[in-house]
């Protein structure tokens, strides 16, 4: 049960009637009054967050080529954070598909993820000119939701029409939430802007958790709100610099915990209850950052690992399978004749090296075809999105 009735307004705004009948949110100003308590509770989770977030960034400095580790995390997020709106494509689909690999069987909305990866370059490209504000998060939503699903909605247009969340079915009678009337939409966006850029005494992992939560809130778009919603977790400890490279994504934790997701945010909604949500918010930063630490150390390992099998399987190919094998971190979907291309060796040579790489584990063939075959790097892959 909700501490409060709807109709009654608490710390996080109010429902209020509207002149159809039917009851709307509208959320309070950031931050929240009376203010956020941080409690014992929510101290540690802060320190172990931040201690989290110093090591994954420490870590993603030790790789060799950092900027790799981003091309592969960036498609991981891309793929989870869509398949909580339903998608169904995995991370080697999306990787066949940048690659030009047309397949029967690659799912239909495999568009959807690419383009959510390129919504997400196109934003961390745009924060080196343009700060967080309306204006970014309108261009990121009409490059994530242009020619997919849900495009004839509007893309990179506010809503002019109320919206609302429920089961299939639902009206704005009976929804799980209804976002703010489409006039207020422009306001409270602006507000939120203004929190962003204020000098706020909060905690910045406590601002992040504030900001996401608030844009789900409003809800400004008619499609693509959680998506974009979660692009600004990452586009906000980027842009106060809080990583040096934009590793940290919670859509797997949001997937996995999906049900308590939706129930923390609306709690905020309901009883202004920001304190559960935040300590929710941040266990996720400290388990995401976590795992790619972890995935981070077993990039080094594997490594190392495949170098040594190279230099001592390979013979006078071991040169050649060294060059092709940092070219997978970049290109983990080849050709034969990508590797012809990078080595300069002949067709044959080319053949050759891609059936050592394959006999060692390092590369699988998955199109099944006798003709235009394409090699992954598996292993690297399943360090990235196991489940795949």
């Amino acid at each position: 049960m909700n501490s409060i009735k709807r109709g009654l307004p608490n710390r996080s705004g109010a429902y209020i009637k509207q002149l159809s009948g039917y009851k709307a949110f509208i959320p309070a100003d950031l931050p929240p009054v009376p203010a956020i308590e941080i409690d014992d509770e929510l101290q540690v989770l802060l320190s172990q967050a931040d201690r989290s977030l110093g090591r994954l960034d420490g870590s993603i400095l030790t790789l060799p080529n950092p900027d790799l580790f981003v091309f592969m995390y960036v498609r991981k997020e891309a793929v989870l954070s869509s398949q909580i709106e339903g998608t169904q494509s995995s991370l080697q689909d999306v990787l066949a598909a940048e690659a030009k690999i047309l397949s029967p069987d690659q799912p239909k909305d495999v568009n959807e993820v690419v383009n959510y990866v390129e919504a997400m370059n196109y934003g961390l490209e745009r924060l080196t000119t343009l700060p967080i504000s309306v204006r970014l998060i309108r261009e990121i939503h009409e490059k994530l939701m242009q020619g997919v699903r849900g495009s004839h909605l509007t893309p990179g247009e506010l809503r002019t029409s109320q919206n609302w969340i429920g089961p299939g079915g639902s009206t704005l009678n009976n929804a799980v939430y209804v976002p703010p009337p489409p006039h207020e939409v422009p306001i409270k966006l602006s507000q939120l802007e203004k929190f962003i850029h204020s000098k706020s005494a909060l905690p910045l992992l406590v601002e992040v958790g504030l900001v996401h939560a608030q844009f789900e809130t409003i809800h400004p778009f008619l499609d693509g709100n959680g998506r974009v919603g979660r692009l600004l977790i990452t586009f906000l400890l980027c842009q106060q610099e809080v990583l040096t490279k934009p590793v940290l994504y919670l859509s797997h934790y949001f997937k996995a915990h999906r049900q308590e997701y939706y129930e923390r945010l609306q709690a905020v909604r309901d009883s202004g209850d920001w304190e559960s949500w935040l300590r929710f918010f941040l266990r996720g930063v400290v388990q995401v950052s976590g795992e790619a630490t972890n995935t981070a150390r077993k990039i080094i390992a594997m490594r190392e690992l495949h170098r040594l099998e190279i230099t001592e399987k390979f013979g006078r190919a071991a040169g050649n399978g060294h060059r092709v094998l940092e070219y997978l971190y970049a290109n983990p979907i080849v050709s034969v004749n990508d590797v012809q291309g990078r080595t300069g060796t002949t067709y044959p040579a080319a053949n050759s090296l891609v059936g050592k790489l394959v006999d060692t584990g390092i590369l699988k063939e998955f199109t099944g075809q006798a003709r235009n075959r394409r090699f992954i790097y598996d292993p690297y892959i399943k360090l990235f999105y196991p489940e795949d």
